[in-house]
C-alpha cells in the first residue's frame, strides 16, 4: 500500500521529539505543519528530514487556532494516490502498523480509526520505551494493556450515528471515498475531526482492532484536560523538567536535582 501522512504540530515539538523518531519511517511520505513562529517544530523536521510545512492560515480571519486548515495546507503537498493517515503530533504508532495494515483487506470507501493507549505523563514514557510491554505479539494477540484504553467517540442516541474515527488517527483513501479536504469553517481545533469523520456515513466509519496507537499526556488522563490545548498550547511541557519538584524544596535544592538530571540525560553526549 501507499501510505502518506500529515502532522499538525504548533508548540507541540515536545511531544514530536518523542513520536517523529518512531512513526516517519511508517509512512512514504510524511507532512509535518507548523506556524511561523514555532522555530522547535522546523528543527526537529530538519534533523529528521521530514518536509515541514510553516504557515498562518491557522489564525485567518481571527480564527484562534483554525487546525483544518493547517491539515489542508499539509494534504496539499500530498499525492492523495493511495492511503492518506492524519495523526496528532503526540500519537506513537507501533512499530508493525506499516505491516499490518498492508496485509489487511481495506476498503477504499472506508474512514478508518483506531484505539489509543492512554500515558499519562513523561516518566510513565520514559519507562515503557526503556522496556516496552507488547502491543502485537506471535502475529495473532493485540494487548491493549500496555496503558488505559482512551474512550472513543459513539453517539449512539442518535440515529444512524455511533462510532466516529477523531482526529488523533483518521485513516482514508481520498480517490477511493472522494474526501480530499478537510472542513475548515470551525476556527479552533475541536470539532473539526467530528465533522470531517461525519462526511462519511456509520456504515463507512470502522475501528480497525488490529492497530492501537500510545497517546502521550504531559498533564494525567483527567477530564479536566480534555480541550485544554483547542485554542492552542496550554498544558505543561513534556520533558525531563516535569520530574523536578517544585515544592517542598529550596531554590538551590532544585537547581541541584535540575542539574544532576540534564547531566544523565546528557551522559555520553558530546
Amino acid at each position: 500500500m501507499k501510505l502518506e501522512g500529515v502532522i499538525i504540530c504548533v508548540d507541540y515539538s515536545d511531544f514530536l521529539a518523542h513520536s517523529l523518531p518512531f512513526n516517519k519511517g511508517l509512512f512514504d511520505r510524511l507532512v509535518v505543519v507548523t506556524d511561523c513562529q514555532d522555530e522547535k517544530t522546523k528543527w526537529l523536521c530538519n534533523y529528521y528530514h521530514v518536509e515541514c510545512i510553516q504557515t498562518n492560515v491557522f489564525y485567518e480571519n481571527g480564527d484562534k487556532f483554525n487546525k483544518a486548515k493547517g491539515i489542508n495546507a499539509g494534504l496539499d503537498k500530498l499525492s492523495k494516490s493511495g492511503w492518506v493517515m492524519h495523526l496528532d503530533a503526540d500519537i506513537y504508532l507501533p512499530p508493525l502498523t506499516r505491516y499490518i495494515l498492508g496485509n489487511l483487506p481495506l476498503d477504499s470507501k472506508v474512514l478508518y480509526g483506531a484505539d489509543r493507549l492512554m500515558c499519562p505523563d513523561y516518566l510513565s514514557w520514559i519507562k515503557y520505551i526503556e522496556n516496552p510491554s507488547k502491543i502485537q505479539e506471535a502475529w495473532v494477540y493485540i494487548h491493549p494493556t500496555a496503558f488505559p484504553v482512551g474512550v472513543r467517540i459513539a453517539e449512539y442516541n442518535n440515529f444512524h450515528q455511533g462510532y466516529t474515527p477523531i482526529g488523533y488517527l483518521q485513516l482514508w483513501n481520498p480517490q477511493g471515498s472522494g474526501v480530499y479536504k478537510y472542513p475548515d469553517i470551525h476556527g479552533k481545533a475541536d470539532r473539526t475531526d467530528v465533522l470531517f469523520a461525519k462526511l462519511w456515513t456509520r456504515p463507512f466509519r470502522q475501528l480497525l482492532p488490529e492497530i492501537l496507537c500510545i497517546h502521550l499526556e504531559s498533564e494525567g488522563l483527567t477530564l479536566e484536560q480534555m480541550g485544554k490545548n483547542w485554542n492552542g498550547r496550554k498544558t505543561k511541557e513534556f520533558s525531563y523538567k516535569s520530574l523536578i519538584p517544585t515544592r517542598g524544596y529550596k531554590p538551590t535544592c532544585l537547581q541541584k536535582i535540575k542539574n544532576c538530571l540534564t547531566k544523565l540525560l546528557n551522559y555520553g553526549k558530546k
